[in-house]
């Protein structure tokens, strides 16, 4: 053992806190001998065989690791009040909207406590009569398998749905006959990053890697193909549509439209940017045509109607347009508007022969209806400031259902009338909170460069600004993703102890449009973490919190912000919460599908200048040895795919060597978890209360004292 570290022991009593000091030993990690050359620098990377997940060595390190964090946790003597909180919160129905489906509506039901949503069906809406189509809950016995997608054949009489075991992106794909209940013919194994797109009731596309070399969760997976599979023949028959050696590509996608005439295939080489091909599906023998070729925009087809093809693309407008184009002859020279690119980004879906645009207005939902000649029939009546989804339905169906949310209004089903455009709640849900009881504001602070960005802060009412409230700032800023307002059950918990909540829009997202994406790209990667670092200058300077009582936490890309945050400014925070995060930025492009990234990250062996550049914020090259970090709690999954839990393994290694201050730094390993994506309830409550626990001890506060 090494690295002895002056474990904080809060002791609370008659309403004060006193601290006695107890002993942590940190595993002791080996540092080995690899040193990697750059355009001639030398890189040491002593921990690079946490990156074999598949050794005795690691697996001992792991369990190690588990048993210092979970000491640490489990004498947190308000860890179990937060768990029971969090328990009786999540303890409430949950409820998707509805969809038609053949001769059946379905929607996904959470009783409350569930490991994993029940997907119902009925026949008549409102009649009461319902049955339970496929219960997740029943795959395993401990949660750890989930329902991670589901499709229908075009009248419904057939569905395939995918399983994930232990969060794993990872799929295999079962036929039900959904009249009498009955698996159909063979299951297809090992599928990833694929839709489920059937072509009428015969068969459907779907997408995989060919199987990596070594560990199938961490080895490369670099060639996606797009394949079709006919019902009651074995997998080995399936004919490969698109990809193979004749066009590798990394992300390949395909999608039958809503009259099963055409494929729509979507080839990528990065998380931004795609081609776009057309299948005639009345002529087999004849292969894909090309609509857009290259990398240097995102497109994707919204219908084919009346032998148009609607297309959804940012090529020559920054926030999105809508053009039409005859299937015929689709090339870019022929592209019409019908929804011209405007101030704000635009999204659109079909419902009932209708578009539905929906715009982001400063990261607040504005939903606008039009026909398909683009004429402006109105704009939705939405309940409130928010954010609004799911304006999407078959071509003959006369109603939609869209779900409504924000930080203090609960996700709740409306129904939609599309021809009189009349909005009535469908479901709401019955929780303990009361929305009265809570603000949120949107502020706009300066970056270190001057820009503008846009902050949501939620906190109960009353709540006085005197610089001591525990707050927790959640960031993302990467792959155009938006951070919108949106209620969570599981912040609950930290509001209504007097926490604040805040949620900065920074660059790298998409929250207003491509330029704003690009900004955090790359070499200009900077700004994100510069506007991070301002979001909690603004909250301390202006006396929401201080940084003593803040707390930073981010998943993902996230976890790589909050990390690399950290680093460059360890004094500014108290907590640091980085999550399944992309941590060693030399090497992240060797694991899985991490190469679709390049094109926000960069990769090292581009150029010198994107390797030095890359180095300088890289946070497992970055630990400045006798440095006083943060409180920190870094958390992973052992079967975490997408973002392999050797970059969490690694960092928290030389973390643990690098700290000298008196304050813990671990991780916390989840067996049989992935990315996120399908952990049952009872984990997701565990971690949650693992994680205030953490937060609120290392900030000296008991939010449950009497």
């Amino acid at each position: 053992m090494k690295n002895v570290l002056s474990l904080i022991t809060i002791m609370i009593c008659t309403g004060l806190i006193t601290i006695s000091q107890a002993q942590i030993n940190y595993p002791e990690t080996r540092m080995g001998d690899v040193v990697d050359t750059y355009f001639g620098t030398e890189v040491p990377d002593p921990y690079r065989w946490l990156e074999d997940d598949l050794s005795e060595e690691t697996r001992a390190w792991i369990a190690a690791q588990n048993e210092v964090t979970y000491n640490f946790l489990k004498q947190i003597p308000f860890r179990k009040n937060i768990e029971e909180r969090l328990t009786e919160l999540w303890d409430y129905e949950r409820m998707s909207a509805p969809f038609r489906r053949g001769n059946y509506y379905y929607y996904y039901k959470n009783d409350g406590l569930q490991n994993h949503s029940v997907v119902f069906r009925t026949k008549e809406i409102g009649s009461g009569e319902e049955e339970v189509f496929l219960d997740p809950n029943t795959f395993s016995e401990d949660g750890t398998t989930s329902l991670a997608g589901l499709s229908f054949s075009e009248d419904g009489s057939l569905a395939a749905y995918a399983i994930s075991v232990g969060g794993s992106d990872w799929r295999s794909v079962i036929f039900l006959d959904t009249n009498t209940m009955e698996i159909v013919g063979d299951s297809l194994h090992n599928v990833k990053f694929s839709g489920l797109s059937w072509f009428k009731n015969e068969g459907l596309f779907y997408s995989s890697y060919d199987q990596p070399d070594g560990s199938q969760l961490s080895a490369m997976t670099d060639r996606h193909n797009l394949f079709y599979h006919r019902v009651g023949t074995p997998q080995a028959e399936d004919v490969l549509i698109f990809g193979g050696e004749e066009t590798p590509r990394r992300y390949i996608f395909g999608g039958v439209t809503q009259d099963h005439r055409y494929l729509i295939v979507s080839a990528a080489e990065s998380t931004t940017g795609n081609e776009l091909y057309i299948k005639d599906l009345q002529d087999w023998d004849r292969g894909v045509i090309p609509v857009v070729t290259g990398f240097d925009n995102s497109h994707s087809v919204i219908d084919i109607h009346d032998g148009r093809v609607l297309i959804y693309t940012n090529y020559e407008a920054p926030n999105y347009r809508l053009v039409e184009v005859p299937v015929t002859d689709a090339g870019k020279l022929n592209w019409l508007d019908v929804i011209p690119a405007g101030d704000h980004v635009l999204s659109v879906s079909t419902a009932g022969g209708n578009l539905f645009a929906s715009y982001l207005i400063d990261v607040q939902t504005v939903v606008k209806q039009f026909d398909y000649d683009g004429n402006l029939i109105r704009e939705v009546e939405l309940p409130s400031i928010g954010t609004a989804g799911g304006f999407s339905a078959l071509r003959e169906d006369d109603i939609l259902y869209y779900s409504f949310t924000s930080f203090t209004y609960p996700s709740t089903i409306f129904r939609y009338d599309i021809e009189s455009g009349e909005s009535e709640l469908y479901w709401s849900p019955d929780i303990d909170f009361d929305p009265e009881a809570y603000v949120t504001e949107q502020v706009f602070y300066e970056s270190k460069d001057g820009t503008k960005v846009p902050m949501f802060i939620t906190y109960k009412k009353g709540l006085e600004m005197d610089g001591t409230n525990p707050t927790y700032l959640y960031g993302y800023g990467g792959f155009n993703v938006s951070l919108r307002p949106s209620f969570s059950i599981s912040r609950l918990v930290w509001l209504e102890n007097g926490g604040i909540y805040a949620q900065p829009n920074i660059r790298g997202g998409g929250e207003y449009g491509r330029k704003w994406h690009v900004a955090g790209t790359r070499k200009q990667r900077q700004n994100v973490f510069d506007d991070f670092i301002a979001a909690a200058e603004f909250l301390i300077d202006n006396n929401y919190t201080s940084s003593e009582k803040l707390a930073i936490a981010g998943g993902s890309n996230g976890g790589l912000l909050v990390a690399a945050a950290m680093l460059q400014r360890p004094e500014l925070f108290r907590v640091v919460l980085p999550a399944v995060g992309v941590l060693d930025m030399l090497r992240y492009h060797t694991f899985t599908a991490g190469a679709g990234w390049a094109f926000d990250y960069g990769t090292a062996e581009e150029s010198e200048e994107m390797f030095q550049y890359l180095l300088g914020y890289s946070p497992v090259h970055n630990v400045v040895d006798g440095t006083a970090y943060p409180a920190t709690l870094i958390t992973t999954g052992d079967h975490d795919d997408r973002v392999v839990p050797a970059h969490s393994y690694k960092f928290a290694a030389a973390l643990q060597a690098g700290h000298t201050g008196d304050l813990p730094v671990l991780i916390r390993i989840e067996t049989l978890a992935g990315h996120g994506a399908g952990k049952p309830t009872s984990m997701i409550i565990r971690e949650l209360a693992d994680i205030y626990g953490f937060t609120w001890y290392n900030m000296e506060l008991n939010p449950f004292e009497d």
